[in-house]
């Protein structure tokens, strides 16, 4: 009886681990939807923290210009959606387009090429190494993003 338990234990335990090294093998971009047309399909791939709840990501979708001394920036959208019986988050850059600038007199000869963002107030993700962050963006978008730390203790408010 004690033979059988540990032989069972020990099928299980082989059997779990054949079923992980499957999944490890299994290319998590196939649930993702190909690029529409006119679009690129951006993957991030994070390392693994300690701890992902102190973390995010910030997107930054933008386009290199030619660009004067003025201050710009550009509109545009970034809808969060879901693979469909996945539940899988990806993100999708749309309705890119001017957005503010300042109107100085600039010194002539002084544009030069730079990376001008979408402001967006969703850009902020939460952070999650084990699935790749995917990104749909227009193909005259380019992709930049940053990883954000919040400090281990949190502070404490004080009442006036």
């Amino acid at each position: 009886m004690i033979k059988t338990l540990a032989l069972t234990a020990c099928t299980l335990a082989m059997t779990a681990l054949a079923s992980t090294a499957v999944h490890a093998k299994t290319d998590p971009l196939k649930a993702f939807p190909a690029a529409e047309p006119g679009y690129q399909r951006i993957v991030i791939k994070l390392p693994p923290v300690k701890n992902p709840d102190l973390y995010r990501v910030q997107l930054i979708p933008g386009k290199v210009i030619d660009a004067d001394c003025n201050t710009r920036g550009l509109r545009g959208e970034i809808d969060e959606e879901t693979v469909k019986g996945w539940g899988y988050n990806y993100w999708k850059v749309e309705k890119v387009g001017p957005g503010p600038t300042t109107m100085m007199a600039c010194p002539v000869g002084t544009s030069s090429r730079k990376f001008v963002p979408v402001y967006s107030d969703d850009d902020l993700i939460r952070y999650n190494s084990k699935l790749p962050v995917v990104v749909y963006v227009p193909n005259d978008v380019e992709l930049r993003y940053k990883i954000w730390r919040a400090p281990e203790k949190a502070k404490v408010g004080l009442a006036e």
